[in-house]
């Protein structure tokens, strides 16, 4: 496979982790990279350890109402799924935490402060082969959004997301001619789950002729990575059932730490609006109403308080009835569920490109079809 270019919009955990695995993966170059207040841009290849070092405490998770503009102005999306205002100040020396208009990757000596941090690398999309969106969705729209502005600019390549909310694959498929029309593959929900377990069901799948229903159940420990991985804590703590995306957006951090004081640190999630179902769905595995989704999430240790697996259960073609059983191993972190996978995907986004294949792919469309 000829190398591949890629950017990575968003350097909060699942950004850096990105940028952190590549270096073990062959054929990818990250160019171009970019959080709240700074843009890294080199045709050549990004010093990514020097990277990885200045964003170090790159948290993106303070509330909306907390960095809006006071006058009300509409500003450009963030790089952390807020918007950027031009206005922020107030940093944070040395702590875990890091703000302000100097933290991040404006700290690195590759760099450049901006208030724009997206169309800045909307604006070199031409040395880019691949865009990983590693944003919080806190807007349903605002990852297709973003979308809409790399096809508007003309952008030939492929995006891809690791978004965790079903009813966002539609807002996609509404774009799908446009993507097509412009020369764009949309690899959509390509982490872990959905991603990684999505695809496991879809291959488990395969042994039967009718599915009745696909069980996803997860586990995940953040003890030492909870500093780096608040966006995200925030977007599960959204799939609460006293909660919506409104409310974990405007959310102030010390809410979410009651929030998960309140569960004494490990928090259990049901019924969870994840993209599995309907990715499943369009790949024709299964009905979306025969997906579920849960998991348990633990930010008081390291080990996973759960073993994360999925059993899809059908009837064979010769009339038996039986489950399929997948289980990721405790050891592995969802560092390396979620960015190992992002990148093979990134990788199959490519070479789908390349091919002239256009449109809007799940995780599930790659694989074998049931």
């Amino acid at each position: 496979m000829h190398e591949v270019n890629f950017a990575v919009l968003g350097c909060g955990g699942i950004g850096r982790r990105t940028l952190d695995v590549s270096k073990e993966k062959d054929n990818l170059t990250p160019v171009a990279a970019c959080d709240r207040n700074g843009v890294a841009v080199d045709r050549d290849g990004l010093d990514v350890d020097e990277l990885l070092a200045a964003t170090e405490g790159n948290i993106a998770s303070e509330s909306r109402s907390d960095s809006d503009r006071a006058s009300g102005e509409r500003s450009e999306p963030r790089a952390d799924g807020g918007t950027a205002a031009a206005g922020d100040a107030g940093t944070e020396s040395s702590g875990v935490k890091q703000t302000g208009e100097n933290a991040g990757v404006a700290a690195s000596v590759q760099a450049d402060p901006t208030e724009t941090p997206i169309g800045d690398i909307v604006e070199a999309s031409d040395a880019v082969d691949a865009v990983l969106i590693a944003l919080p969705n806190f807007e349903h729209d605002f990852i297709p959004r973003v979308a809409d502005r790399f096809a508007e600019a003309g952008y030939e390549g492929v995006l891809l997301d690791v978004l965790k909310r079903s009813r966002v694959i539609d807002m996609l498929d509404e774009r799908a001619g446009e993507f097509e029309q412009q020369g764009i593959t949309f690899v959509c929900g390509a982490g872990a789950t959905p991603g990684f377990l999505t695809s496991a069901a879809a291959i488990a799948a395969q042994s039967f002729v009718e599915i009745q229903d696909v069980e996803i159940w997860w586990g995940v420990g953040l003890k030492s990575g909870y500093e780096d991985n608040r966006g995200t804590v925030r977007e599960d703590i959204a799939h609460l059932p006293e909660y919506d995306i409104d409310d974990a957006r405007e959310m102030s951090d010390e809410a979410i730490e009651a929030v998960i004081d309140d569960h004494d640190g490990v928090i259990e999630f049901e019924d969870m609006e994840h993209a599995d179902d309907v990715l499943l769905e369009r790949a024709g595995v299964c009905d979306a109403e025969d997906v579920t989704v849960g998991g348990v999430l633990d930010v008081t240790s390291d080990e996973k308080p759960t073993t994360t697996t999925v059993r899809v259960t059908g009837t064979t073609f010769d009339g038996e009835t039986g489950t399929n059983t997948f289980e990721l191993d405790d050891a592995t972190s969802m560092a390396a569920n979620v960015n190992g996978p992002a990148l093979g995907y990134l990788k199959a986004g490519v070479r789908r490109n390349r091919a002239g294949e256009y449109g809007v792919f799940g995780p599930a469309d790659l694989l074998p079809r049931f």
